[in-house]
């Protein structure tokens, strides 16, 4: 298939491009500049420089690619600095999951283009209820934390919207594998406690991973929506310690509710007590999808061993590409 990529020289899209021309995909990839469509075109694959949020331009660029599918994994999180109100660094991705993608369906509709397959998120959006693990079935939060509705709703839209359309959305685990991953430095500062009963669940997702369903999603057919996480959804109390031996760091700090309350917010309290981890389940039976890194133990141990050090933000990172 001829395949348009946007955010191809992101953290998983320079993993899709070449796992793409693997599967005998012809790539044009998008960026938002000449230097980064360098690089896009020296992992072999076409490139362009694309606004996502002109629409004109987007159906423009989608008329003379003419793809036979279309991924989309634009995001404006690169060099974002995470504060404590995730919709204050999230305004143009946010933009880019709605306006972005209505503009990629709109073009996608006109120029005849069926496959669509778009980047969502799993964590912090189930309902914080009942058992610590969700499926795609299980239901969203319905009340999302004041300071994150807006990445809620952005969310909630491009799901809807890619599905009415007969495409696939996947909501991806926290991302790692990246040289800059987020988690790093603050772990190795002692900056990622571990919050009141370290109960909230996180599901990780290796990049490599990620980029291997996503080609077998693109390969599938839609409607659909897929948890792509691995499959060791776990508590903070569990993970957190494993990360920081293995970045032969010193053991997580813990912090009573009150004072993570104060000092890093709602949303950190929430993830770090009462979050929800998603099952990979239907994603492995229906895609056919084997992870390398089928937990986030292998994956930690091989990833961050040999992590270098360099300076990240101090608020780890969701899922971004």
């Amino acid at each position: 298939m001829r395949v348009l990529l946007t955010g191809a020289s992101g953290a998983i899209g320079t993993r899709l491009v070449p796992q793409l021309i693997d599967r005998r995909h012809d790539v044009i990839g998008t960026s938002t500049s000449t230097g980064s469509a360098e690089q896009v075109r020296a992992l072999g694959a076409e490139a362009i420089v694309l606004d996502l949020l002109d629409p004109c331009a987007v159906h423009e660029a989608v008329r003379e690619a003419q793809p036979d599918a279309i991924v989309h994994q634009a995001t404006a999180l690169a060099n974002v600095r995470f504060t404590r109100k995730l919709d204050e660094s999230f305004v143009m991705t946010n933009r880019l999951r709605t306006e972005g993608t209505d503009a990629l369906l709109d073009a996608a509709r006109e120029a005849g283009v069926s496959r669509f397959v778009a980047q969502s998120f799993a964590g912090m959006r189930y309902e914080r209820t009942g058992g610590p693990v969700k499926t795609e079935d299980d239901p969203l939060d319905p009340a999302p934390l004041e300071g994150m509705r807006e990445v809620a709703a952005a969310m909630v839209h491009l799901e809807r919207a890619v599905t009415a359309a007969g495409g696939i959305a996947l909501r991806y685990g926290g991302f790692y594998g990246a040289d800059n991953d987020g988690l790093v430095e603050p772990v190795r500062k002692r900056q990622f406690p571990i919050v009141g009963d370290g109960g909230g669940v996180m599901s990780f997702v290796h990049l490599d991973d990620a980029a291997a369903a996503t080609v077998l999603a693109l390969e599938h057919e839609g409607p659909a929506i897929y948890n792509i996480v691995d499959s060791e959804p776990a508590p903070v109390r569990e993970w957190l310690p494993v990360l920081a031996r293995a970045l032969d760091a010193k053991p997580p700090r813990r912090v009573p509710v009150w004072l993570a309350r104060l000092l890093a917010g709602e949303t950190a309290v929430m993830l770090g007590t009462e979050a929800r981890g998603a099952s990979n389940a239907r994603a492995r039976r229906e895609l056919g999808w084997t992870l390398r890194y089928p937990t986030w133990r292998q994956g930690f141990a091989a990833v961050y061993a040999r992590a270098p050090a360099f300076s990240a933000p101090a608020v780890p990172a969701p899922a971004r590409s």
